[in-house]
């Protein structure tokens, strides 16, 4: 299962290039979390404690609005979420709902930390690969404001509906 584990990883901007001894240390301690079907991993502006690597099901990333739940994105499995509490100490910044049973690798800070204490060149990787992750999120939504600024007709983004 643990080798499992690590081939996901690997797989994964964050992680890309991060040796598989570094990726062994970090999962030994970090649990799986199963979260069923409607329920949430986490509501914006809950205190973030961690990032979680979605291994089986698919989740939807929403931002409250006057009291409505706007769609983000959706994310699946290979997909992280939160990462933000790895670098930052702020609370959530939106919800995440499972759409879908639902488990994910749940990585700390006190993760990373025990990284750096093996090897501060395989945690400096995995930093950096964080960064460029935010910063390619970051550009997305910069595109979407940009678009809805100018006017400019945006593509549709499926919204959430159901009821769970």
């Amino acid at each position: 299962m643990q080798q499992v584990r690590v081939e996901l990883l690997q797989q994964m901007p964050i992680f890309g290039g991060v040796d598989a001894a570094a990726l062994q240390l970090l999962l030994e301690p970090a649990p799986s979390v199963t979260v069923s079907a409607g329920a949430f991993f986490f509501r914006e502006r809950d205190p973030a404690d961690c990032m979680y690597v979605l291994e089986c099901g698919r989740v939807a990333v929403l931002k409250d609005w006057g009291g409505r739940e706007l769609l983000l994105r959706h994310l699946g499995v290979g997909d992280c979420f939160g990462e933000m509490a790895l670098l930052d100490l702020f609370p959530r910044s939106a919800s995440v709902r499972a759409l879908d049973d639902c488990r994910a690798i749940a990585l700390t800070p006190a993760h990373l930390s025990q990284l750096f204490e093996h090897s501060a060149e395989q945690f400096a990787l995995v930093q950096m690969n964080i960064a460029r992750e935010m910063s390619r999120r970051l550009r997305d939504a910069d595109e979407q404001l940009f678009r809805a600024t100018t006017g400019e007709q945006q593509p549709m983004r499926e919204t959430v509906f159901q009821s769970f």
